[in-house]
C-alpha cells in the first residue's frame, strides 16, 4: 500500500475508533476486549483498504467486521475463558450501582447475536435496513431478533428488580 493510502486509512482509523470502541464495548462488555476487537477489526480493514477505502460507506462495513469478529469470538471455546481475581477478605459494602451499570450487566445477559442488533440498532442509531445489511441478514430476521432481544433485556432488568423493565426511574 502506498503512502497515500495509508494516510487515508489513517485519518478514517482516527474518526472512527472511538464509535467503534463504543459499539464493541456494548457488544462484550469488557473494554479490554472491546480494544482487542477495534485493533483487528481495523487490521482487517487496512488489509482490504486498497479494495474499500474508497467504499461510499465504510462505517457499515467497519461495523459489520466489528460485529462479525465479536460473534466469531464468542464462538470459539478457548475464547469464553472468564477469569476471576481471588475474592476480597471482607464484604464490599453494598451500593447501587446506578441506572447505566444496571442496563449494561442486563445487556450482557442477552444472547449475542440479539445483542449485536439491539446494538446496532438503538446504540448506533442504525434504521432496520441498515442493521441487516451490515449483518448480512434481512430485515426481516432483524426484527424478529429485536423482539427476542428486546424481550430477553427485559427479563434481565426485571430479575434485578426493575419491575418494568424500561421505566428506569424510580418507582413509588
Amino acid at each position: 500500500m502506498n503512502g497515500a493510502h495509508e494516510e487515508q486509512f489513517r485519518g478514517w482509523a482516527l474518526s472512527q475508533r472511538p464509535g467503534l470502541r463504543r459499539t464493541a464495548f456494548l457488544l462484550c462488555g469488557d473494554w479490554y476486549l472491546a480494544d482487542d476487537l477495534v485493533q483487528e477489526a481495523l487490521v482487517r480493514i487496512f488489509d482490504a483498504w486498497p479494495r474499500v477505502g474508497s467504499a461510499p460507506d465504510l462505517t457499515r462495513y467497519s461495523r459489520r467486521v466489528l460485529v462479525n469478529l465479536y460473534l466469531d469470538h464468542r464462538r470459539r471455546p478457548a475464547r469464553r475463558e472468564n477469569p476471576q481475581a481471588d475474592l476480597p477478605d471482607t464484604e464490599m459494602p453494598e451500593h447501587d450501582p446506578g441506572t447505566r451499570e444496571v442496563l449494561l450487566q442486563a445487556l450482557r445477559r442477552v444472547p449475542p447475536g440479539q445483542r449485536a442488533v439491539l446494538v446496532l440498532r438503538f446504540f448506533d442509531d442504525m434504521s432496520v435496513e441498515q442493521t441487516a445489511d451490515a449483518l448480512g441478514t434481512s430485515a426481516g430476521n432483524v426484527k424478529s431478533q429485536i423482539s427476542r432481544g428486546l424481550g430477553a433485556l427485559r427479563g434481565a432488568l426485571a430479575d434485578v428488580g426493575l419491575t418494568d423493565a424500561f421505566d428506569l426511574q424510580e418507582q413509588p
